[in-house]
Order: structure tokens, then C-alpha cells, then sequence
């Protein structure tokens, strides 16, 4: 039935159609009939808590950041199933994003090509949103379901100056301290001019040190990388993590690359700037991953990124040395019913035990 509506909705403008199909899903949620149906039709059957970074999550699938950038939809996404939803990427001013449109399909790669922009409503306001959520779970009479957990993406805004980024990571990662489980620091985007300059090793260990000096209670904090560094650049990180103990990375971001792709160069060049994701990020990224795997020996714990539609792609990843994955633009292609056809499609155990 997806496939179905996929087609109608794909005829129109990505971005629209984005904010107008969680728009109709939260009206459909106003009526418990229909609420309750979802819920049933949606939840993942077998899921299996896990246990990382002192957190337990209903299951290993989540949604990455940029899917819910201003925290509006986290009652509908948890209905969908998501052990985990990130939030973001927040900044602290309030800020627009990029020029639209900025959202683009490949469909012949299922793929899509964002320039975003870290358009959000500030830190300040969605730290607010979100103590009110939180407080609407916790008044729930039904207490049976393991909630979903909430990260926080944390970027800087386009006017602030790399040398002061530091400062800007600091103000979110304090705003929202209270109402986010997990952080994630964000310097890998390619739609904030200069921002992965912020991947260089003396800038990203200002950056990491200060909010690990902020960190009093030491509530995980992780990495997000893209995956277009280089085998040295890739090891500068994995040098810092470690020198400073840092909780976790996501691997990997979006891609500059246009590479091996199906869809016309005359489109995508027609499309212009953006980080490319999907189903072309499959290979990069679970190298990426194997190899930072292999190189920590499994002690710097990884939520794997890029390319994950089914079961089989989230195998992948776990064999690669995932501890957990997040999808965004398979959501988009493979619909509602995703995190329960991935937890279905799953193995009943998943091993990704360190390398001796």
C-alpha cells in the first residue's frame, strides 16, 4: 500500500510532502481509534531491549537527525516504533536553513540530496518543547512500554565564527541537558559553509573538551563523522575519542560524493550543493565502520548510518560492529512500517563482539 502512496507523494515537492504527511499522521493520532491501529499495525513484534551507554533502548533502530528537527513529532514517531529518535541539528539562535528548495529525490538510486542548513527553532524554544513532552509521558498511566529515547544534534549557527563554535555547542548542550538522553556533536554536515573544518583534530578537541567539562553528570556524548575524511583524518578522531573518553560516534554522515550513482549527471548537476544519502552510502560507510571497529578493537561503541532500508542492511552494520543503527532516508522510501520489518527481518541475536 506504501509503494502506492509513495508514488503520488514523490510527484510533489520533497520537502512539502515531508511536513505534510507528519502533519496528516498527527491528525490521525487526534482519534484513538485510528491511534490504536497504528500503534498495533506498527510496533515492532520482537523487539529486544538493549543496554548501551547506560541507557536501555526499546530496540536498535532510530531515526536520524534531520528528520525531526524541532522535536513536533516524537508522539506519531513513537507510535512508528523507533527505539530512539535524534533531534536537531539544534542551534542555539533560531535560524532559516539554506535558500528551497533544498530537498531532493534520486529515485533511480533511492537516494535523496539535502542542503538544509541547519534550519531550526533554537535551542531555547525546542528545549521548552521537549520538557513538555517529557512531561507528558511521565503523566502515562501505562508504564508497560520501554520509552523511546531522545539525542539531542547539536550544531553551531551559520553566523558564528569556527573559532567560536565551541561556544555555541556549549549553550545548546546546556539548554537542553535536562531533556535529551544522549548528545550528539555535529561537524560533519557540508551545508553549513565551513563547518567540517570543525573535524580538525586541535578545533574538534576544544570543542569535545569543553562540553565533556560541562558534562557533570556524564551523559553520553557522541561523535557524528562524515564519511568523506581520509584514512589519516579518520585516525586523528578516533585518537581524540579515545584520548578523551568520548562515549560513542555515528558513522557516517552525508556525502559530497556524486560517485557510481544511476540518476543522469545532467540532474544531479542540475540539482547542485548537498549531502547525498541513501542507498549509495551502503559500502563508504560500512567500511568506514569496519575499519574504526577494527581500529578501537570495538571499545569506542558505534551507531551505524548510511544506506539502511531492511533487515538485511542492519545486519550489515551489526556485523560490521554497529551497536545500533538509524535510518532517515529509508523511512522515506520504505515507509511507516520499517522499524518493524527490520526488527522482524533481524536475527534473534546480534553479535559484535571487540576484536582480541
Amino acid at each position: 500500500m506504501y509503494k502506492l502512496l509513495r508514488t503520488v507523494l514523490f510527484l510533489f515537492d520533497a520537502e512539502k510532502v515531508h511536513y505534510f504527511s507528519m502533519s496528516a499522521l498527527k491528525f490521525l493520532c487526534r482519534f484513538p481509534f485510528l491511534k490504536n491501529l497504528i500503534t498495533r499495525a506498527l510496533t515492532p513484534k520482537n523487539q529486544s531491549p538493549f543496554t548501551i551507554f547506560n541507557l536501555q533502548f526499546p530496540n536498535r533502530v532510530g531515526l536520524g537527525a534531520g528528520f525531526d528537527k524541532n522535536a513536533l513529532y516524537l508522539n506519531e514517531l513513537s507510535l512508528l516504533g523507533f527505539g530512539f529518535v535524534e533531534i536537531g541539528t539544534i542551534t542555539p539562535k533560531p535560524q532559516d536553513g539554506n535558500p528551497k528548495p533544498r530537498l531532493f529525490r534520486l529515485k533511480k538510486d533511492k537516494a535523496l540530496i539535502n542542503r538544509m542548513g541547519f534550519n531550526n527553532d533554537g535551542a531555547e524554544i525546542i528545549a521548552k518543547r521537549l520538557e513538555a513532552w517529557r512531561a507528558s509521558q511521565a503523566a502515562k498511566k501505562d508504564k508497560s512500554l520501554n520509552p523511546m529515547l531522545i539525542g539531542g544534534n547539536l550544531g553551531k549557527n551559520k553566523i558564528t565564527a569556527n573559532e567560536d563554535a565551541w561556544q555555541d555547542y556549549g549553550y545548546c548542550f546546556n539548554k537542553l541537558y535536562n531533556v535529551v538522553d544522549y548528545f550528539v556533536v555535529n561537524v560533519s554536515s557540508p551545508n553549513t559553509a565551513g563547518l567540517r573544518e570543525l573535524q580538525d583534530k586541535e578545533m574538534l578537541r576544544k570543542i569535545l573538551m569543553h562540553l565533556q567539562s560541562l558534562n557533570g553528570e556524564n551523559k553520553p556524548l557522541l561523535l557524528k563523522i562524515a564519511p568523506d575524511l581520509s584514512t589519516e583524518q579518520t585516525d586523528d578522531v578516533i585518537d581524540l575519542c579515545m584520548e578523551i573518553k568520548l562515549h560513542g560516534l555515528i558513522v557516517a554522515n552525508t556525502t559530497i560524493s556524486r560517485s557510481g550513482l544511476k540518476t543522469s549527471d545532467a540532474e544531479v548537476v542540475k540539482i547542485g550543493a548537498g549531502g547525498l544519502s541513501g542507498n549509495p552510502l551502503m559500502e563508504a560507510n560500512t567500511n568506514m565502520l569496519s575499519y574504526i571497529f577494527q581500529k578501537t578493537r570495538g571499545n569506542i561503541p558505534i551507531i551505524a548510518s548510511g544506506g539502511i532500508f531492511n533487515g538485511a542492511d542492519a545486519e550489515k552494520k551489526f556485523a560490521s560492529g554497529a551497536s545500533l543503527v538509524q535510518v532517515w532516508t529509508g523511512f522515506i522510501y520504505e515507509g511507516p512500517s520499517i522499524v518493524k520489518n527490520i526488527c522482524r527481518q533481524l536475527p534473534n541475536q546480534i553479535t559484535n563482539q571487540p576484536i582480541k
